[in-house]
């Protein structure tokens, strides 16, 4: 994406200081996820001649309607979603692929900048999905639910597992506790880039996202359920796994409105 290639160009040339949001993020620090143990997570990929590649993650909300980032979705490209899979590289007989039949971006998105919210869209799907033991719909908050601090929270996807290292073709996991709104946006560690309609998670300098896993859910636990209480927006563009720069996500429950509304109208 032109963003990523911006913000290299800055590191490269001597603005590594400055602390930019770069989005694209992958699972750096986890671990393999147990098969189909996140049967909501979804493959969100572009066709470029004759074949697919994964460009992003996202979350199954409704048989046919997939939430993931706006900046996944910018460009005018053919997209596919792909459900039920673990291993991008072979066919484990769970997937599903469905073309991507119409894209909502939220309107208030500015693909100039990611910092200013509103990274979310939803995508409707050419046909529904089956659901079964691998591919099931995911659970979303309920709207204006602030995670209490520390909150047990897992990012999945596929990918990088170390800044500019090599993509993981397994779906991975990371543990993420939920960093407050209140420490986030402290000058020590994203000060005013971090909105409050964002969530943070991580930040041990450890475990993060890191380029690729954009769009994909950030699963918490609250009162005994796994929810998607996020969408993976954006890291440092000083690296991935940048101590007190926690990796940033779309908080959905600030957006329970906007999805039902669209779902409803389209």
């Amino acid at each position: 994406m032109l963003r990523f290639l911006v913000f290299t160009a800055l590191v490269l040339y001597g603005y590594s200081t400055q602390d930019f949001p770069e989005t694209n993020a992958r699972v750096v620090g986890g671990t393999e996820a147990q098969k189909n143990s996140w049967p909501s997570q979804i493959s969100l990929q572009y066709l470029s001649g004759s074949s697919w590649y994964h460009t992003c993650g996202g979350t199954l909300i409704r048989q046919n309607w997939v939430m993931t980032a706006a900046h996944c979705v910018d460009s005018r490209l053919t997209f596919r979603v792909v459900v039920g899979e673990h291993n991008l590289n072979q066919n484990d007989g769970t997937e599903q692929y469905v073309r991507v039949q119409k894209i909502v971006v939220h309107p208030n998105w500015n693909s100039n900048n990611v910092a200013a919210g509103y990274d979310i869209a939803l995508l409707r799907l050419a046909q529904r999905v089956t659901l079964n033991g691998y591919v099931q719909l995911g659970v979303l908050p309920q709207a204006g639910t602030i995670l209490a601090n520390n909150s047990p929270c897992y990012i999945t996807g596929w990918g990088r597992t170390k800044t500019n290292g090599q993509l993981s073709q397994t779906l991975q996991q990371a543990y993420l506790p939920s960093v407050s709104y209140a420490t986030c946006s402290s000058s020590s560690y994203w000060g005013s880039t971090v909105k409050n309609t964002m969530v943070c998670a991580g930040g041990d300098g450890v475990r993060s996202g890191c380029q690729g896993d954009s769009g994909g859910p950030l699963h918490c636990l609250v009162n005994s359920q796994y929810a998607v209480h996020g969408v993976t927006s954006f890291v440092s563009s000083q690296g991935c796994n940048v101590s007190r720069k926690p990796t940033v996500f779309t908080r959905v429950s600030a957006y329970i409105s906007w999805i039902n509304k669209v779902i409803a109208s389209n």
